[in-house]
């Protein structure tokens, strides 16, 4: 491993100099040996809160019994056969459930991937197709994967863009409503629309492809007033709205799927991350005419739809459709929000915070006036929770803002646990900047 990489022990270190790519570094300088809800143990049985949840991916926690139930019965039936060879049950069951799931009275299809990155590639796939129009329109902040479109897509450079170009073209990005940052949602929508009246042609782009949350961008929730002027301008040009929900759906806003609060009905959404509860398994789910615009045999993929993830999904979605989930979920919101507007009334290293339920962000600055990024703050805050047995992790363009994202179930005392935790990393590095 490189200077840059945190060290792992000596057997560990040895290994992952001799056998891991230098591009792959942990965050945490920890090896986890198993899991439980909300908590992790390392190899050298520490105990840890896990804010972070497998980066969106556990929004139903670790190990949940019905999720695991639900994999090990499949295990015993069927575990791959690929659906392009033939049909099975907890497929069409996946896909059934998610086109009902999905908001707005229009008929829905679906089709099963791996991971978040296929589902918005496809996505854009389908969209050209439906159009017939090549562009698509992103926004600054943005990440939607890592394959060649989706870096293409992806708004931020360092460091997931930085060596891996020519990039795709065709792609044209947009500022995003970071209200923080001086973009409101009227000053970006006609940030859009003057860019629409000029080097881009509204004939010429097929998709418009959004986070109704920013997540590696710094946890910044889009105005509903955005959401739906989106709606407007797709509606006016024939475009099709894709809105990324790999971070912010499954119950993570306290609504199955972020745009909801909006009241905007999509045309196409990505979906990944908890919709298996752990297992790979991502979809794009939308309006029935546009899903069905690609030729027979043109979607798919070996592994996507796989039997134990489609089970696993299906435990998840009963576990959100129930609706206690969810509930829950709001909950945790309101505890977050809380102590997030505390934080910010009583530390000057706070700049902003902001929440769209349980998908909340801290932004560290090193001046409120000046909103300079305090990057070094935020490492520092989460390495001082660690070693006080808390997993966080930073986001943003600048590596300044501390992202929440526990498991929804987690249980009060160890939600509070860890915000304590946090809020005395806090206080040290408020201090140290007074």
């Amino acid at each position: 491993m490189d200077a840059t990489s945190p060290p792992l022990g000596p057997h560990l270190d040895d290994a992952a100099t001799r056998f891991l790519p230098r591009a792959m570094v942990p965050a945490h300088p920890i090896v986890v040996d198993r899991a439980a809800g909300a908590r992790v143990w390392d190899v050298a049985g520490r105990e840890f809160i896990d804010f972070v949840g497998g980066i969106g991916v556990l929004n139903v926690g670790h190990g949940h019994p019905a999720v695991v139930s639900a994999a090990h019965r499949q295990l015993d039936r069927l575990v791959h056969t690929s659906f392009q060879v033939a049909a099975y049950e907890p497929y069409l069951q996946v896909v059934e459930r998610l086109s009902r799931l999905a908001p707005g009275p229009h008929p829905k299809k679906a089709v099963l991937f791996n991971s978040g990155a296929e589902a918005v590639e496809n996505a854009v796939k389908i969209a050209r197709v439906y159009t017939r129009r090549p562009a698509v329109i992103s926004f600054a902040g943005a990440f939607h994967g890592r394959t060649l479109l989706t870096l293409s897509l992806t708004g931020t450079d360092r460091p997931y863009k930085e060596g891996f170009g020519p990039f795709v073209e065709e792609v044209h990005r947009s500022p995003y409503p970071y209200e923080y940052r001086g973009w409101d949602a009227e000053r970006a929508l006609a940030a859009l629309e003057a860019r629409l009246a000029g080097p881009v042609s509204p004939q010429t782009v097929a998709a418009i492809v959004v986070e109704p949350v920013l997540g590696e961008g710094g946890f910044v929730p889009a105005p509903a007033a955005f959401i739906r002027g989106l709606r407007e301008i797709c509606d006016r040009h024939g475009m099709v709205m894709v809105v990324d929900e790999v971070q912010s759906g499954m119950g993570r806003t306290g609504l199955p799927f972020a745009v909801e609060h909006s009241g905007v009905e999509p045309d196409l959404i990505t979906v990944a991350k908890s919709l298996a509860g752990g297992l790979p398994l991502s979809a794009v789910v939308g309006r029935a005419a546009i899903m069905d615009a690609p030729e027979p045999g043109s979607l798919g993929g070996t592994f996507g739809g796989n039997p134990v993830s489609c089970a696993a999904a299906l435990a998840v979605l009963d576990l959100i459709e129930d609706g206690a989930l969810l509930a829950r979920a709001r909950v945790v919101a309101s505890i977050l929000e809380e102590r997030l507007t505390d934080w910010r009334n009583r530390y000057k290293v706070v700049g902003d915070v902001r929440w769209l339920g349980a998908m909340a962000g801290v932004e560290l600055v090193r001046d409120r006036d000046t909103k300079e990024p305090a990057g070094g703050a935020a490492a520092r805050v989460v390495e001082g929770c660690r070693e006080q047995g808390l997993l966080l992790l930073r986001a943003g363009p600048d590596h300044n803002v501390l992202r929440a994202l526990m498991p929804l179930n987690i249980e009060e005392d160890l939600l509070l646990r860890g915000l304590d935790i946090l809020d005395g990393q806090l206080a040290l590095v408020d201090s140290s900047q007074a």
